[in-house]
């Protein structure tokens, strides 16, 4: 049932799914160091339509893979390659912090795009606010201020963005197609299995598909098409179909976010006040974005 305004049940959510992304960062650029980063991407879609078809068949849902929706599952899956191949290959190229903090200016371009084109979806001044500080909060966080700091590849860094427009694509359509009434599990496989042979196609022009590969590489390669694809992106997606898209996209900052807690916890890395005037900013943000007309 569609609702127009979070509540808690969609709230806590928002925050795993979060916390799932940004683990899933983590993985990426350490799987990237044993699998080309295309063959990686391609790996991963081809395993997730194992998963995701498991899922479906398991709920009784593979009655909404509908032949009218070839066209829009082609194009969704055509978008969902090149958001991948795009991420991927930037997290092997640049930063964390930077491909993050460009990726996941998502919400701006789907609040954009929701805006003119999904109906109800247009965005007040006080919602265009709320997404602005948002991601001001995600910069101030994640981009280095000092001199010294390490710079990351322009490359890179368009990869990024190019993925953040691959993202806002697919989650466009999964509104405003007929894959809307197909339901998240169903986009979700178009999106897979479509992308799957056409990463996997492409990534010899990427260089070797193999690097120094260790056995927990493999086993990431597992938790990502099983756990992030399959579980993380259905729940992504269905939360997508059940509350606002400026609001679902806007939890979409909390993500780099947890990505250096996780970096505080794990590596020793400090939470600077940066860091905490960022939080005060992504949640402000959030908190103007919910707000009733």
């Amino acid at each position: 049932m569609r609702k127009d305004r979070l509540d808690a049940a969609g709230f806590g959510s928002l925050l795993a799914v979060a916390l799932v992304l940004a683990v899933n960062q983590i993985v990426v650029k350490h799987v990237n160091a044993g699998l080309q980063p295309v063959f990686f991407a391609g790996l991963r879609s081809a395993l997730a339509v194992v998963f995701v078809w498991g899922f479906l068949h398991w709920r009784g849902l593979t009655g909404r893979l509908r032949r009218s929706d070839l066209g829009p599952g082609l194009l969704i899956g055509v978008l969902f390659a090149a958001e991948f191949l795009c991420l991927f290959l930037a997290l092997d190229l640049t930063l964390v912090g930077r491909a993050s903090v460009i990726f996941y200016s998502m919400p701006v371009w789907l609040g954009i795009l929701g805006h003119f084109f999904l109906p109800g979806e247009r965005l007040r001044p006080l919602q265009g606010l709320g997404l602005f500080l948002a991601f001001l909060g995600t910069a101030w966080a994640i981009l280095p201020n000092d001199a010294g700091a390490r710079s990351g590849s322009l490359v890179g860094d368009l990869c990024a963005l190019g993925s953040a427009f691959g993202w806002a694509g697919t989650a466009f359509l999964a509104r405003k197609t007929s894959l809307r009434e197909a339901g998240p599990e169903a986009q979700l496989f178009w999106m897979v299995a479509v992308s799957a042979p056409i990463l996997l196609a492409v990534s010899p022009a990427f260089g070797p598909l193999l690097r120094e590969v260790e056995p927990n590489h493999w086993f990431w390669l597992f938790v990502q098409s099983s756990v992030v694809v399959t579980g993380a992106f259905i729940g992504w997606l269905w939360l997508l179909s059940v509350y606002p898209t400026a609001t679902v996209a806007s939890f979409s900052f909390l993500t780099p976010l947890f990505a250096i807690l996780l970096g505080a916890v794990v590596y020793g890395e400090s939470v600077t006040p940066g860091l905490i005037v960022a939080f005060v900013l992504v949640a402000t943000g959030i908190i103007l974005i919910n707000r009733r007309a």
